[in-house]
């Protein structure tokens, strides 16, 4: 009976703690929210003189992590990822830089229609990607953003490469501020949105192409 009794009196006092430490977490202060930025959009793209008749999907772009995440990213060395702390993007890398790719080639004009991979249409093509390098870079008080993408322009209907090229576009910040880091992210897409609209309008995308190997621009480091 009084072994009964000392358990009983040791498990109430075991769940008397618990509360306890459960009513004390509630004491401390829910940590502030991040900043939540977008990429901006681009903001100067020329509209194409001319339309391409068929119609482009674009994939959202593949990355590992830690690209594949919504952190912003400082590469201090070239072994080493560091995190902006207390600001995060609104979504994960891959699905912004689709977000802007798509944005950017509906305001060039340059098909005869952009979707996403998330629509439920089928197109003639597909611009798919990989994300090599989003991130900023320091050298001295100086910080520059660097994206960097390999792509593919797909013929959707016999599953063909027609052109694939890598890009590097390097952009310097105004100063060592969030906000001018998410800018000179913003200027950096824009200058690969460019790219990519000027290399994928010169493939030669027609339906009947008998594929001969890789066509590649001479998209370089800017």
């Amino acid at each position: 009976m009084k072994n009964m009794t000392a358990r009983t009196f040791s498990a109430v006092g075991i769940a008397l703690v618990i509360s306890g430490m459960m009513t004390a977490c509630t004491v401390f202060p829910t940590p502030e929210a991040p900043r939540v930025m977008d990429f901006p959009a681009p903001q100067n793209v020329e509209k194409s003189v001319t339309i391409n008749p068929q119609s482009l999907r674009v994939d959202t772009p593949f990355a590992t992590e830690p690209l594949n995440s919504t952190r912003i990213l400082a590469k201090p060395e070239p072994w080493e990822f560091r995190v902006y702390s207390g600001v995060r993007w609104r979504d994960t890398v891959p699905v912004i830089l689709r977000d802007m790719l798509v944005g950017a080639l509906r305001t060039s004009a340059s098909f005869r229609n952009v979707s996403m991979d998330t629509g439920p249409g089928n197109t003639d093509l597909t611009l798919a990607t990989e994300i090599t390098a989003f991130h900023t870079t320091s050298q001295g008080n100086s910080t520059r953003v660097t994206i960097a993408i390999y792509g593919q322009l797909i013929n959707n209907r016999s599953r063909m490469t027609l052109c694939s090229d890598r890009f590097i576009v390097s952009t310097p910040a105004a100063d060592n501020s969030i906000d001018s880091i998410v800018q000179a992210f913003g200027s950096t897409g824009e200058r690969l949105a460019e790219d990519v609209i000027s290399w994928a309008k010169a493939c030669e995308t027609s339906p009947d192409q008998a594929f001969s190997g890789n066509r590649s621009g001479q998209a370089a480091l800017r």
